[in-house]
């Protein structure tokens, strides 16, 4: 049983659907985390689910390693081929299968991005809301059980995945859920596979929950003197039941960097950026009562739009914030590492990380979506220098192990990968061996994304 032979056969089903090509190979292998290149052996591009049936039942004979791909923008080595293997692109399965506004669902394969999606539904008066600030595709965004700006209202993939199609990894396919909203029918499948970061199953189509395009949008922006009161704002934002669409926090080294990669003037101190959605009224009233909250923790500098180009503009910047990062010291690469804390332990999780960059050698922006306790550090680095990664790794390390202490996750939305696998026993215990358990029991071989998410062996 080799790889080998299992290319051989593939070529022979896939044809021209089949890379070996150089330049495939290593878009397939590099990511923007900061893990060396692992290029897989070949690329598949399935047009079906009977193409990714077939080629599961070949893999599976011959023992063939099999790695999930939709957009390439995970930042924890999700797709890296580190035993080799096929890398199986979903670029060719991206359409929209069905859209049933009545019931505010839609069906769709997981080569499509959320972007795209959002076009496709523009004309409905129904969206799909989560945003995890790149333009993800949403298989890719299911098996991360991605998050983003938007969680804070609408919820992560976890509570917007209805219903999923999964090929496993002998080749059978089978449906998890149903269209309606609840069920007391045997084990959650679905929630099963979404997070399972391509270790249990291929996902070929996704059953999604959608929601009304809001009536009126608010966006704004604010400055505070200082990291704690900016998160402070935040809960007690919470704490009164305001209904915020994002809510989104970012330090001065971030503002600055704004300042210089979109053009705009923000002061060099931390801000809050936050958007409502609702009734005209209901927007108008919401924005003054947070008004009111941001002022009472030293808030200043409001910059309120409704207009859909200005409010565009704030969230693409926020967005680029990563690339914005990156300009702040021209040639380096980024080490982002993120955590999810409660948030009566927000502000202390802030404070002691930017402490422990403070006084490290490097530069390392915060940033997040701190209306669910989930906080981002762009770590800056020369990835040539070992000593400056292993920095890194430390200050992410001392990250994990805080929100651990505080009873929080060492991920709230990048995901296990391989760079946080060291972390997993730590937060779990017992249940990271039922992980290992089920992983066993549906992929006796190991095929599936091999050296992800579960302990091996």
């Amino acid at each position: 049983m080799t790889i080998a032979a299992a290319l051989a056969e593939l070529e022979t089903l896939l044809g021209k659907g089949l890379s070996r090509s150089k330049s495939d190979l290593d878009t397939h292998g590099a990511s923007e985390s900061w893990f060396a290149p692992a290029p897989p052996d070949a690329v598949a591009y399935p047009a079906s689910t009977d193409d990714v049936s077939r080629i599961m039942a070949i893999c599976h004979r011959h023992g063939c390693p099999v790695i999930g791909f939709g957009a390439g923008t995970s930042l924890e080595g999700h797709t890296s081929a580190i035993n080799g293997g096929l890398c199986v692109d979903f670029r060719d399965m991206a359409s929209v299968v069905q859209v049933n506004p009545e019931d505010m669902d839609c069906a769709v394969q997981p080569g499509i991005t959320r972007e795209a999606l959002n076009i496709a539904l523009r004309d409905t008066g129904l969206f799909f809301p989560v945003d995890p600030g790149a333009n993800a595709s949403l298989g890719g965004m299911a098996s991360t059980r991605a998050s983003g700006t938007t969680a804070v209202r609408y919820g992560t993939m976890r509570d917007n995945v209805l219903g999923l199609e999964v090929v496993l990894a002998d080749g059978r396919v089978i449906r998890t859920g149903t269209r309606a909203r609840k069920s007391s029918a045997g084990y959650d499948l679905t929630g099963l596979f979404v997070g399972a970061e391509g270790t249990l199953g291929l996902i070929t189509e996704l059953m999604l929950k959608l929601h009304g395009q809001p009536e009126a949008i608010s966006s704004a922006v604010c400055a505070f003197p200082a990291m704690g009161p900016a998160v402070d704002a935040v809960i007690e934002t919470i704490q009164t039941g305001i209904p915020m669409a994002r809510i989104e926090f970012v330090d001065a080294a971030t503002a600055k960097a704004f300042n210089s990669f979109a053009g705009v003037d923000f002061p060099a101190a931390p801000h809050l950026m936050i958007e409502f959605h609702g009734s005209a009224r209901g927007v108008e009233d919401d924005a003054a009562a947070f008004g009111e909250i941001a002022q009472g923790h030293g808030a200043t500098g409001f910059r309120w739009s409704v207009k859909p180009e200005e409010r565009n503009a704030l969230w693409k910047m926020r967005h680029n914030a990563y690339y914005a990062c990156l300009a702040l010291r021209p040639g380096a690469g980024g080490v982002v590492t993120d955590i999810c804390v409660p948030i009566s332990k927000l502000a202390e999780a802030v404070e002691e990380t930017a402490a422990d960059i403070a006084a490290s050698e490097l530069m390392g922006p915060i940033l997040g979506h701190v209306g669910d306790g989930n906080f981002h550090a762009i770590l800056l680095v020369d990835k040539s220098d070992a000593t400056e990664i292993e920095t890194a790794k430390a200050l992410s390390s001392r990250m994990a192990e805080r929100a651990l202490r505080m009873g929080g996750t060492v991920t709230g939305e990048h995901g296990i990968g391989m760079g946080k696998l060291g972390y997993m026993s730590a937060e779990h215990g017992e249940a990271w061996s039922v992980m290992g358990d089920i992983k066993r029991a549906l992929d006796p071989s190991g095929i599936l994304n091999p050296g992800k998410l579960v302990r091996q062996g």
